[in-house]
């Protein structure tokens, strides 16, 4: 048995292609192992940010692939075709981190009625997320369109709401403002909406292109929507904090020293623009760092206790989920062709904001 996988060449990312691999047979399968078909997953500007990052966080390591190229980890949902594990049946439905291929075999542990983890040694060593698997055939939150939105923005929503929350934690560093680069993207018009909805008191600013501008606009979660190139028509007082989705080290640059000392907190989060710089100079005001979601995740487990940090992320969705009718249209592509073009529009930002890509390689 074989399965079609989507690599990509780690050292240049417009290097890609469709490959054919092994697969153990059904009958082979070693104790406590399923054999999963990936039959849909989300693609988005977030995928190319763990591209990007792939060997400093470790992403290239969950999907073994041959040397010098790499399987670019996606969210979406797959299909146990074969188990050996005696909690988990055949045709059970799974969502979590797969890879961009048709199958994946997971070594299962820690199986309980909600989920299992995939215990393979080459997949340790990362945040605890990506090896969680939820069982979800029995949800109804997972099918049709509503599993569509989730494979799209639950995991960047995940994000968007740690910061929120760690913003908020913070009292937003002295900063009465927030500045969200690549406003019409998915992690950041997330976290726009729960700034908008939640944090009285705190203007929402939207950078974005010309070209987005319009559907930024229509989102109704940002006070002001400013195109790049007016960056420094923005007032110096007050203060802001910096959530940078966009990676652009010119962008950043200039926005620090317009504000200057005004800048009290600056985050780097995505890299949608695909060009940051490995050596930058030393900037005005709160010096940017990355934002680590994992390390949230740890604090915010410990404050709140068991269930804490689910009960209320479902709560900050369900505000969120009646939008994304209104604010996505889902496409959807399926085998190998579809989804390398979908791959190379993404990489050169020619993807509409308002559009979700669902995909499968399978035919």
């Amino acid at each position: 048995m074989k399965s079609t996988d989507f690599v990509v060449a780690r050292d240049n990312l417009q290097q890609s292609k469709a490959i054919a691999t092994e697969l153990p047979d059904a009958d082979a399968l070693p104790a406590d192992t399923l054999l999963v078909k990936v039959d849909r997953f989300a693609f988005t500007a977030n995928n190319i940010t763990y591209a990007i990052l792939g060997d400093q966080l470790k992403y290239w390591q969950l999907f073994p692939a041959p040397k010098a190229f790499g399987i670019i980890p996606v969210w979406g949902f797959g299909e146990v075709i074969a188990s050996r594990h005696p909690g988990v049946a055949e045709g059970e439905r799974l969502f979590g981190y797969l890879p961009m291929a048709t199958h994946l075999v997971i070594e299962a542990t820690d199986v309980t009625k909600r989920g299992l983890r995939d215990a393979a040694a080459h997949r340790q060593g990362v945040a605890p997320v990506y090896n969680a698997y939820a069982r979800v055939g029995n949800d109804p939150s997972y099918a049709g369109q509503q599993g569509d939105h989730q494979a799209l923005l639950r995991p960047l929503f995940m994000l968007s709401f740690l910061v929120d929350d760690y913003l908020a934690e913070n009292d937003f560093f002295g900063a009465r403002r927030v500045i969200l680069s690549s406003a019409s993207s998915k992690a950041a018009f997330g976290l726009a909406h729960l700034l908008h909805t939640l944090r009285k008191g705190i203007e929402v600013i939207g950078l974005t292109s010309a070209a987005n501008a319009g559907f930024v606009e229509t989102l109704g979660c940002y006070d002001q929507v400013i195109t790049y190139d007016r960056v420094t028509s923005l007032p110096l007082a007050p203060p802001v904090a910096f959530v940078d989705m966009a990676g652009n080290s010119e962008l950043r640059a200039t926005l620090h020293r317009h504000f200057g000392d005004g800048v009290r907190y600056s985050a780097r989060i995505g890299l949608t623009h695909g060009s940051a710089s490995d050596d930058e100079p030393d900037l005005p005001g709160a010096k940017p760092a990355w934002f680590f979601a994992p390390d949230q995740i740890r604090k915010r487990a410990k404050d709140w206790g068991p269930g804490g940090i689910e009960t209320r992320f479902s709560q900050a969705w369900s505000g969120l989920a009646p939008n994304l009718e209104r604010w996505l249209t889902v496409i959807e592509g399926r085998g190998p062709d579809a989804v390398r073009q979908v791959y190379v529009d993404t990489l050169a930002g020619r993807i509409p904001p308002e559009q979700g890509h669902m995909l499968s390689l399978l035919e």
